[in-house]
């Protein structure tokens, strides 16, 4: 089917951040087949099956989630005001050691959800429950299910971590295989398998060489998180004798695949390393924030050329996967940790949601621009409402006054998942209703106080 999208304020998010507006964007298939100013050639419109009227509605690439953990949609709101450590014991904890396939794909079918209705197309779950051998299939099929383009980071720990979520290397090098011959290619491609080291302190340097080793070898991601407290930096000098990126660039896994999510207490040394290797930032603000875990050096990051995607978090300390609150957060909490207004333009934001989040997913070529040839993922935002009005800057709209209630059509692989903001993929209402009910069972056997559903 060809798709016509017209009248539209098309953001690009190319290199140049052009902007047509009005603009056109002919989708045919999986493909975008046209981009341009004004009105679309007779031609093109005459050979469209659709027409979308964008008027009064900015059309841009989906957004990237590049780092998020679903089954935490269960969770939020547990445990609000404790920093990381006690966050995990008090909330995390308790309840993941309990999950089981049904409630790993009614979460993710929540969280998938919620992610479309805020502007991600492309998300990355790092997935560490694998409290039973199916979790991780049903987290990928509810990515079957919604449409969403989906990498399923399949996240581990083999040492010193909670002894229910702590897993052998046999245990660890087996599953990841079969995950990744299960999954990784499904639905058209847009399932993805990636290695997912959890914490510095949890996983072990011989199994980090092999892990590393392997997904040089398949072609696949490999997120961790570093340095997200100053108290896990200080654990791993008083274990290793070294900071967390120096302790990755020693052991000889620093490259292009590896995403590093949060990276807020990294020294020059370290920021250095990272652009020298070529790894990907992955910037999550609201939930370092919440965690009250600091404000990594942006700015910094992105003079030295290093490549920044931005993501939610877990729903467990954010609370919520809304990619547009991540934008506007993104930007103040540069401006805010630097004193300089200037520390991030809207159009900066912008590129790192977009285009950093395409390499993140390791589809810089195929993704996070709407360009000629790329893959069709896009989100059409409501700009007529009384948040926005009058828009004097489209970039400045997208990222200071909107949420993701402005989400009005989303379009992954050239299938329409949500239009008129109403989600069509899946039953919406059912799921909502379903995931109470869910959640409320884990609870009860978990042995959790369950607050009103």
């Amino acid at each position: 089917m060809k798709l016509l999208i017209q009248n539209g304020s098309i953001y690009t998010a190319d290199a140049n951040a052009n902007l047509y507006s009005p603009g056109y964007l002919l989708i045919e298939g999986d493909t975008i087949r046209a981009v341009g100013s004004g009105t679309p050639p007779p031609a093109l419109k005459e050979s469209a099956d659709r027409v979308l009227d964008a008027t009064d509605m900015a059309v841009i690439p989906g957004l990237a989630n590049c780092h998020t953990h679903l089954f935490q949609t269960f969770l939020r709101g547990l445990a609000d005001d404790k920093p990381l450590l006690d966050w995990l014991k008090s909330a995390i904890w308790p309840v993941a050691q309990n999950l089981n396939p049904e409630e790993a794909h009614m979460a993710a079918l929540l969280g998938l959800i919620e992610n479309l209705r805020g502007g991600a197309t492309s998300i990355i779950d790092h997935q560490y429950i694998h409290t039973h051998p199916g979790n991780d299939d049903g987290v990928c099929q509810a990515a079957v299910d919604t449409g969403v383009r989906f990498t399923l980071s399949y996240a581990w720990a083999d040492m010193n971590y909670h002894p229910a979520l702590q897993l052998t290397p046999e245990h660890i090098l087996r599953e990841t295989q079969r995950v990744y011959q299960t999954w990784h290619g499904q639905a058209d491609g847009r399932i993805q398998f990636g290695f997912g080291p959890l914490i510095p302190w949890g996983c072990s340097d011989d199994l980090m060489k092999t892990t590393s080793q392997l997904a040089t070898e398949w072609g696949v991601g490999n997120q961790i998180h570093v340095a997200e407290t100053r108290t896990e930096v200080e654990m791993n000098l008083e274990k290793r004798g070294c900071r967390h990126v120096d302790w990755l660039s020693n052991l000889g896994v620093l490259a292009p695949n590896v995403q590093l999510v949060h990276s807020v207490w990294l020294d020059d040394h370290e920021l250095d390393l990272i652009a020298e290797h070529g790894a990907v930032v992955v910037h999550c603000p609201v939930s370092n924030m919440y965690l009250a875990s600091g404000a990594p050096r942006i700015r910094e990051m992105r003079r030295k050329g290093i490549p920044v995607a931005l993501a939610t978090d877990g729903p467990g300390s954010n609370n919520n996967q809304d990619m547009l609150e991540v934008l506007k957060t993104t930007a103040l909490l540069a401006k805010v940790s630097t004193l300089d207004a200037m520390s991030l333009l809207p159009e900066d934001v912008l590129d790192m949601a977009c285009r950093g989040g395409a390499l993140a997913m390791g589809l810089p070529k195929q993704t996070g621009s709407l360009e000629i040839g790329k893959k069709a993922d896009l989100v059409l935002v409501d700009l007529n409402s009384p948040f926005a009005v009058p828009v004097h800057s489209v970039a400045s709209t997208l990222v200071y006054n909107l949420s993701g209630s402005a989400v009005d059509t989303v379009i992954v692989d050239g299938k329409i998942l949500m239009e008129d903001k109403q989600i069509l993929c899946v039953d919406e209402e059912k799921i909502l209703s379903d995931a109470r009910q869910t959640c409320k069972k884990l609870f009860e056997r978990a042995g959790v106080a369950s607050p009103t559903f």
